[in-house]
Parts: C-alpha cells; sequence; structure tokens
C-alpha cells in the first residue's frame, strides 16, 4: 500500500499523522508512505526526524491584508500545480489529510485526479482548511460530536484522535521517572503548557508553587524558553521544575494534569482516564481550545479554568478539591474515558484500508 499524507502548521495536526503512520509501518511492513507539508515550519524538521520522506510546498493562510491574501492564493495555485505533478509520480493508494493550510491544494489535486481521500479534523471547531475541502473528499474522520453539525454524516465517522492509541501503548519508565527527581510513593501533579510553555502561567506559578502542600509532589514543565527564570527559585523538595519532559514516558502515573486543552493533549488524557485541570489557550485560532475543553467539562471530566479568570487563589483552590477528593478523582477520570478512543489508529486504518480496495 501507498499513502499520501499531508499536514502541517502545528504539532496539534502534525503528531497525530505522524502516530498513525507509525502504526501503519507496524502493521505493514512493507508500506511506503510520503509527507507533504508546508516548506518552512516545524513538519519539515520533525517528519524527516521520524524516519519519513518529506516534501515542502510554498502555502499561506488566506488572512491578513488585500495583497497578503493575494499572495496567498498565488501560493495555493501554485502548490497545487506542484501537488497534481507529485501524485501523477508517487501514485498513491489513500491520501490522508490532517489539516493545515498546506493540506488544501494537495487533497483537492487528490480529488481531481480520483484518488480517494480522507481528511482528519482533531478540534472540536472544524478548521479552515478542512472546511474548504470536505465537500470533495471521500471520508472524514472526527474527534469530537460536535463536528457532525458541519461535516456531511453520511461520510463522516467518529473514530478519534491517533495520538490516543499512541498514548495507550506507551508504557511506565521507571527509571526516567526516578531521574526527575519523583517517588513513586507520592501523588504527583504534572502541569504543563505545551513545549513551548506559557510566560503568563509562569508568572503566576511563582505565586502558587510555594502554597501547594508538600503531601504530593509537582512537575511543573516550564517550556524550554522559560526554564532559565523559573529555575533559580526554590519551591520546594516536592517540586520539581524542568524544561522538557517525555510526558507518555510517566503520565500512567500521573495523578492529575494541569494543561492547555490542544487536541493531542486531550486526546491522551481521555484514552488515559487523566483527571485534569485545562486552561484553554486564549491565543488560537477560533478559541478552540475553549470549545475542546468544553466537551470535557458537560461529561464532568475537567475543571476549565480560562486564562482571563485565572489567579493563584482560584488554581490553589481547584487543585486541593480535586486531590484532597479520591472519589472526585474517581469520577473525573471515568468521565474522561468515556470521551477516549484508545483504537483510534485501528479503527482508522481499518477504514484506509477499505478505502484502497474500492
Amino acid at each position: 500500500m501507498r499513502l499520501l499524507f499531508v499536514t502541517g502548521g502545528t504539532g496539534g495536526h502534525i503528531y497525530p499523522a505522524l502516530a498513525l503512520a507509525d502504526y501503519i509501518k507496524k502493521q505493514e511492513s512493507d508500506v511506503e508512505i510520503l509527507f507533504v507539508g508546508n516548506h518552512n515550519r516545524m513538519e519539515a524538521q520533525e517528519v524527516p526526524k521520524h524516519g519519513y520522506e518529506f516534501v515542502g510546498l510554498h502555502a499561506s493562510g488566506l488572512a491578513g491584508s488585500f495583497t497578503k491574501k493575494a499572495k496567498a492564493i498565488i501560493l495555493m495555485l501554485k502548490a497545487y500545480r506542484q501537488s497534481s505533478s507529485l501524485l501523477k509520480k508517487y501514485k498513491p493508494d489513500v491520501v490522508i489529510g490532517f489539516g493545515g493550510y498546506v493540506s488544501a491544494p494537495v487533497m483537492y489535486a487528490a480529488y481531481k485526479k480520483k484518488i480517494p481521500t480522507l481528511i482528519h479534523e482533531q478540534n472540536s471547531v472544524v478548521g479552515v482548511a478542512n472546511k474548504m475541502v470536505a465537500k470533495y473528499v471521500d471520508k472524514i474522520v472526527i474527534c469530537y460530536q460536535k463536528c457532525f453539525d458541519v461535516f456531511d454524516r453520511q461520510k463522516t465517522l467518529l473514530l478519534g484522535n491517533p495520538r490516543a492509541s499512541m498514548a495507550m501503548q506507551s508504557s511506565f519508565n521507571e527509571a526516567y521517572f526516578q531521574s526527575l527527581g519523583l517517588s513513586l510513593k507520592k501523588p504527583l501533579i504534572l502541569i504543563v503548557m505545551g513545549s513551548l510553555g506559557s510566560s503568563s502561567i509562569n508568572t503566576l506559578m511563582k505565586d502558587v508553587l510555594p502554597t501547594l502542600k508538600k503531601e504530593y509532589q509537582i512537575l511543573y514543565v516550564t517550556g524550554k524558553q522559560n526554564y532559565k527564570e523559573m529555575s533559580t527559585h526554590n519551591y520546594g523538595d516536592h517540586i520539581k521544575v524542568v524544561d522538557y519532559i517525555d510526558q507518555l514516558s510517566i503520565i500512567q502515573h500521573v495523578d492529575l494534569m494541569i494543561c492547555r486543552a490542544g487536541a493531542t493533549t486531550l486526546a491522551e488524557i481521555t484514552a488515559l482516564g487523566k483527571p485534569s485541570i485545562v486552561i484553554p489557550s486564549p491565543y488560537v485560532a477560533h478559541n478552540h481550545q475553549f470549545y475542546n475543553a468544553s466537551v470535557l467539562v458537560d461529561h464532568k471530566a475537567t475543571f476549565m479554568i480560562e486564562e482571563k479568570d485565572l489567579n493563584a487563589h482560584n488554581l490553589k483552590d481547584k487543585i486541593e478539591q480535586i486531590m484532597q477528593n479520591d472519589q472526585l478523582r474517581k469520577q473525573m477520570g471515568e468521565g474522561a474515558k468515556k470521551l477516549g478512543f484508545p483504537n483510534a489508529c485501528q479503527d482508522i486504518y481499518t477504514l484506509i484500508k477499505q478505502m484502497k480496495k474500492r
């Protein structure tokens, strides 16, 4: 089987695509996979790092001034022509799009060449690129029931995010856990705001961390940009400050996560049934993290604090409320698990095989 994945722009698009590709490679050793993305975004580094062939295109979002939009349209037309040529040469059995503006010209080119097409929408708010191509593609995979309101129900399936399967298949690394200065005998709170961290949350944590009880341990992941400043403070032996962690290597022993509401993070914590406090980033397109988190709130799987309402007092209050109540943590975990899709990779792979047979 020969597959073409197109994804780009942010980790929320890229990492689910890589998770699915890795899964398929394990099932079919002779599968051929080609990735297409932006030539100058993170996928240009991340995809080759994972061992996949990568082709970069020039694409841009349709935002900004009239001049910027005009330039974006010209780039899209050029990307469409390049995509058409690439598809003719590569001859994929199925083309799979994971969002980002770069996916639109590739998916449309595949449609025009009558190649089976599938798009994956990670968020509860449908991205612009996926909206643009939805009527042309053969199948659509979503992670939130809400997306049925936007997409054609006849070709849309609720199968979840491949990162959920990756989380379920991950194994606990005790040596790595202990190398972080953590103990298996104490409850663990993991605080992480994405790979880059958040300057505003770091400022808040200077007030919150010293007030947290020593009966549990806190692992605070600052992000590389903020580590130097945060690591100079002495918060106590029960608080560990690091710039980065291999999250899936320790997540099985996390009792509470405090995190953003990105698609990948929520896929992992729902698959594993982890209680959480989510602080949606207000700096993302269409405020989609708020809507992602709202689904978990509706199922009593998380507490959400919007950044505009966030302060040291209400964050500490929510932490204590959860950590001092075993029954609440259990209920939150059960609520999260009901929203999880641990078999996402297997289910999407089955769909791809069915599409290839047509």
